[in-house]
């Protein structure tokens, strides 16, 4: 198998079928090719889609999720399930051309391990936009991420790297922290993005926040570190303050007024205070959640239609 192809769906009814049409079309003269469907438990007729067909190609393969798991963890269990040198991931709305998908296959064949598409120009709204220019920004901090690479949710992947993010055990998985923890050998191709072909995305801005904030906490410390340095610098401030108040007491005949300054720093310290303890115990949570091996998915049910050498699963 040269290439497997890995799909998270999630209510994604209309544009499965239009998106296999593509996909076949694109692989029309290249056979060494599979498909996988992972159904995120959508609650549309998603997996019912993805049912009708695998029946009509045997390249495809349909993996139902016993619950909703996240996009991430719906990626690992199409990973797992994969079998080809190069395993491709790519969202389910047709954003992403899958005729495109040799443009990443042969510069990955130069000797990369990871090729990521680059959108010069991003057909969703702008705040995603600005989203993906701030999560950027912050993955250079963070992940140590290269500069000029576009961290696209469209990828090629060598499969020896697969194999070692098989590995790793989180519940919180986010694919491209850990990519970028096990190799720096990552290149990028740009490549057009299209307009989604059939209702709207499944991320808003809190859904989209939550996200980015859970894979921040679980890939670095930097949250911590910058806490660490919020504490040094208003106690720093506070200890300024009380000193200039100290002296105006001793040496001068003015005197603070007392509650209103008073309120304001309670409530300042207190929801620093707070925000400390919050994020903290977030980090507490993740190691309880991991030493527990949370799993990062369960698979109800996985569909293929049968070769006349027999069932590939």
């Amino acid at each position: 198998m040269k290439i497997s192809i890995v799909i998270p769906v999630y209510n994604s009814r209309d544009c499965l079928l239009p998106l296999h049409d593509a996909v076949q079309k694109a692989f029309e003269n290249f056979s060494s090719y599979e498909l996988i469907l992972v159904n995120d438990k959508s609650t549309d007729d998603s997996w019912n889609k993805i049912v009708e067909i695998s029946a009509l190609n045997p390249h495809v393969k349909g993996i139902g999720l016993r619950k909703n798991f996240g996009q991430d963890n719906a990626i690992l269990a199409g990973l797992r399930a994969s079998k080809g040198e190069f395993v491709v991931i790519m969202d389910d709305d047709l954003q992403h051309d899958p005729s495109d998908i040799f443009k990443l296959y042969n510069k990955c064949l130069e000797g990369f391990d990871v090729c990521y598409a680059r959108f010069p120009d991003k057909k969703q709204k702008q705040w995603k936009n600005m989203g993906s220019w701030a999560n950027g920004k912050l993955s250079e901090k963070l992940l140590d991420k290269p500069r000029e690479i576009y961290l696209s949710p469209f990828k090629i992947i060598k499969r020896e790297v697969v194999l070692e993010i098989l590995e790793f055990k989180s519940s919180y998985s986010y694919i491209d922290a850990t990519l970028l923890t096990l190799t720096s050998n990552i290149t990028q191709v740009e490549v057009t993005h299209h307009e989604r072909i059939h209702g709207k995305g499944n991320y808003n801005f809190l859904k989209s926040l939550f996200v980015f904030v859970n894979h921040m906490t679980n890939y670095s410390i930097y949250p911590l570190r910058l806490l660490t340095m919020a504490g040094f610098s208003t106690a720093l401030i506070s200890f300024v303050v009380a000193a200039i108040y100290l002296v105006q007491y001793v040496f001068s005949d003015k005197r603070v007024e007392g509650w209103i300054s008073l309120i304001l720093l309670i409530i300042f310290f207190g929801g620093l205070i707070l925000m400390s303890i919050g994020l903290i115990g977030e980090y507490i949570g993740r190691i309880f959640l991991s030493v527990n091996n949370k799993a990062q998915y369960s698979i109800e049910k996985i569909i293929q239609q049968e070769t006349s050498s027999g069932p590939a699963k």
